[in-house]
């Protein structure tokens, strides 16, 4: 197998991005997209035109995929990965370079962030997600589960028909979609984001290069049109071409698909959510303790530019709240800003584009919190850290970006979980004794996943995500219940 190359006009750097449909590269009918403020425009396939072509029209087409074997998917799939490399694909090259300038990411994150790819492509990876998310035998076929009074029952997990409207802040969301649609047997249109159009098609485009022939390529479409534009999206979001759409990102993008929900076409929302923290006294113990745990706490701060649901933004630090323990949270907030800045530039660097809103309220703090916040950094833009003085949040928490985080002193690691709601996705925790220990507590404030701190961001695409399963829901739950005559009732007596 070879990586495909690129079309003339794209290898000389114009800003086409291409749509794919079930095997074929569509590059005419071209019109512009403005694109997100501040970023290049680019020019791509009329959505209006592909309409027609976008919809999987017979459903039992959807056949070809169920009489696939797990194995074979994943033979497929695990071939794929080594063809995702910067080295081997130019199409990926030139996502990366176009992603530079449309992307949140800088160049070095976003480099480290491609050159990940390929490990979601693995063997075991794979395995994993088949068998930990849905389990390879009810992809595989009809699973018996017995009832009683001689009634049965065969339960089959079967793919569906899908829009997957995914978000830009990580290419790996893009590959993720891939292989989710391909294991669970599912037909797939996948709607791109404007700061990352091109990653989803250089990787079903590599697929039909890899498998020009093979059902997976026939029940794959991407493309770009603007969120919210209602000429494609009531044509296309209806039972009759869709049974379920699994929608990532923002609040905006979250408002445009609930509109459409009607029987017979579910939503599968992945939408944004925010993380935090919380350090037990075994942090501040000493000068080692501190250095160690802010080292931890600016990873899951810093990591990915904080463009993550799963990046902290508020960090309860159990210094105490005394001025003995206000002191020594001050001290550690100090650490903190200084660790987020030695992160590597492949890990974490400034922000391309600081929110200015933020940058506001940080200079208003500087100006006038005195006796109740403290804003450590940010003059350049580069993160800062806020100490709050106060058991509360900044009122701009939700805001916080561009490696800004929000240090809260608390007298005990329960007190934390106060503020935390069902928004809140990940927490990381120090120490994994304490972790343990708020694991049967965390949950009923909302909170969907821990993680020991500086782990925050080591996603597993084989764990529930965001409090849910999606694979369990993007397949359709089918049973086939039996009833022997000559022993079971009925329910009728």
């Amino acid at each position: 197998m070879t990586a495909p190359t690129l079309p003339p006009d794209t290898a000389a750097g114009s800003l086409t991005v291409p749509a794919y449909v079930r095997g074929t590269t569509v590059t005419d009918r071209l019109v512009p997209f403005g694109g997100r403020p501040g970023r290049p425009a680019f020019h791509a396939p009329d959505p209006a035109a592909l309409l027609p072509r976008l919809p999987l029209r017979d459903p039992s087409a959807l056949s070809e995929l169920h009489a696939l074997r797990t194995a074979e998917i994943i033979d497929l799939l695990a071939a794929l990965g080594p063809l995702l490399t910067l080295e081997a694909n130019p199409l990926l090259r030139e996502a990366l370079r176009t992603a530079a300038a449309w992307s949140d990411m800088t160049e070095p994150v976003l480099r480290a962030a491609y050159e990940g790819l390929p490990e979601l492509f693995t063997r075991e990876a794979l395995h994993d997600v088949a068998e930990h998310t849905v389990g390879t035998r009810f992809l595989d076929g009809w699973v018996p589960v017995p009832g009683r009074d001689g009634r049965g029952a065969a339960v089959r997990a079967v793919g569906a028909r899908t829009v997957h409207v995914i978000a830009g802040n990580h290419p790996m969301i893009a590959a993720l979609t891939v292989i989710r649609n391909a294991l669970t047997r599912s037909d797939a249109i996948v709607k791109t984001p404007s700061n990352d159009p091109l990653t989803a098609v250089a990787i079903a485009r590599t697929l039909a290069d890899a498998a020009p022939d093979h059902p997976l390529t026939r029940h794959l479409a991407v493309a770009y049109w603007k969120g919210g534009d209602e000429t494609v999206e009531q044509a296309l979001y209806q039972p009759r071409n869709l049974d379920k759409i699994i929608a990532w990102g923002g609040m905006a993008a979250m408002r445009h698909i609930t509109r459409y929900i009607r029987p017979g076409l579910e939503v599968v929302a992945l939408d944004p959510k925010a993380s935090g923290t919380v350090i037990g006294p075994e942090g501040f113990t000493d000068a080692a303790a501190m250095a160690h745990s802010a080292r931890l706490a600016a990873a899951d701060v810093g990591e990915l530019n904080q463009l993550a649901c799963f990046n902290a933004r508020v960090v309860h630090v159990v210094t105490g709240t005394d001025a003995a323990g206000l002191r020594r949270a001050e001290e550690w907030a100090e650490l903190l800003h200084a660790e987020i800045q030695a992160l590597p530039a492949h890990r974490s660097t400034p922000a391309r584009h600081f929110d200015p809103a933020l940058r506001e309220h940080l200079r208003a703090l500087r100006a006038t919190g005195g006796d109740w916040y403290r804003v450590i950094g940010g003059r350049a833009d580069e993160g800062a850290v806020v100490l709050s003085r106060t058991p509360d949040p900044v009122s701009f928490h939700t805001a916080l970006s561009g490696r800004v985080a929000n240090v809260i002193p608390v007298d005990d690691a329960e007190q934390a979980l106060s503020g935390m709601d069902a928004s809140t996705q990940t927490l990381g925790v120090y120490p994994d004794a304490l972790k343990k220990r708020l694991r049967d507590l965390a949950p009923f404030h909302g909170v969907q996943r821990l993680v020991p701190l500086g782990r925050a961001t080591d996603y597993r695409p084989d764990l529930p995500q965001d409090a849910t399963e999606p694979l369990r829901r993007m397949v359709r739950w089918i049973t086939d219940e039996s009833h022997d005559p000559t022993t079971a009732s009925g329910g009728r007596r």
